[in-house]
């Protein structure tokens, strides 16, 4: 095998709440976060020796600074692998500065496909751990479904899958940095709501009370509230935004009334589209 290509699914945070702050100016973090059907396209295909080239459309940077170019450094490094080369091409869907881990999602896929196109079987731990240098949100986006992430994000621990009807993900025209939302947290005392694992055992309507976002307190973002508002005005159980923002999520009990909030928020500008929850991250 020479080629392979797969889905990078996107990741929302159920619950994210900022516990601490690590010497090294990392942020520990509880949340549980789950994997959406909302997708890039990436594929990965051997090259000449030592080169990793990355093509990526949009904005998002190619080459070293590609966060695809990092993982693929990275395995690399790991498996003791110095004469093998990859073009690395990311057809990109999920919206970047979103706080959906798309970014994410695609260095979690070149690293399973580099552990299949040349053979090395690495468990997942092992991927995880590549992943982890990488960056925070990689190793649950290696592991996808539903999952408690502790520490800065590389303790997880799988749950049971939750199920919703639909979710609609919706992005105004202004990105988040996640490095100015977590200094915004440093300098705001934020009191979290109560929670435990075990209260995401019940049905979608009783746990979707419980779902909160500590970013959501420092956000200045108008499309944000003006989403969350629209998406509450037209029957969702849950509206809330994922990681640092800015892109909001909703879950729906009813497709219909997904499809009509969609289409409010498409003819007002709004980056809006309707997917589900996801077993896997990567498909």
């Amino acid at each position: 095998m020479d080629k392979l290509s797969v889905k990078a699914n996107a990741k929302i945070n159920l619950t994210l709440n900022i516990t601490g702050k690590l010497p090294n100016g990392y942020h520990t973090l509880r949340s549980i976060m789950q994997s959406i059907s909302l997708h890039d396209i990436v594929t990965v295909e051997k090259t000449a020796p030592n080169e990793i080239e990355v093509i990526c459309g949009g904005e998002i940077p190619s080459g070293e600074q590609n966060i695809a170019y990092k993982a693929a450094r990275e395995f690399f490094r790991f498996a003791d692998i110095s004469d093998m080369g990859v073009k690395i091409t990311v057809d990109k869907h999920i919206p970047s500065e979103a706080g959906l881990g798309g970014g994410s999602a695609d260095a979690a896929a070149v690293i399973c496909c580099l552990n299949k196109l040349f053979g090395c079987e690495l468990p997942q731990k092992a991927l995880c751990e590549i992943g982890a240098s990488v960056g925070a949100d990689v190793p649950f986006c290696i592991m996808g479904g539903t999952a408690l992430c502790e520490g800065i994000g590389e303790v997880i621990t799988p749950l049971s899958p939750l199920e919703c009807e639909c979710v609609l993900i919706a992005k105004g025209k202004l990105g988040v940095s996640t490095k100015e939302a977590y200094e915004k947290i440093d300098s705001t005392e934020i009191k979290h709501s109560p929670w435990e694992i075990s209260d995401f055992s019940g049905g979608f309507e009783s746990w979707a009370k419980l779902c909160s976002n500590d970013f959501e307190a420092v956000s200045d973002d108008p499309e944000v509230e003006a989403i969350i508002s629209e998406m509450k005005s037209c029957g969702a159980s849950l509206s809330q935004m994922s990681g640092s923002g800015s892109a909001v999520f909703g879950l729906f009990s009813e497709h219909k009334k997904a499809e009509s909030c969609r289409k409010k928020l498409s003819e007002l500008g709004v980056f809006a589209e309707i997917c589900g929850f996801a077993k896997n991250s990567i498909e």
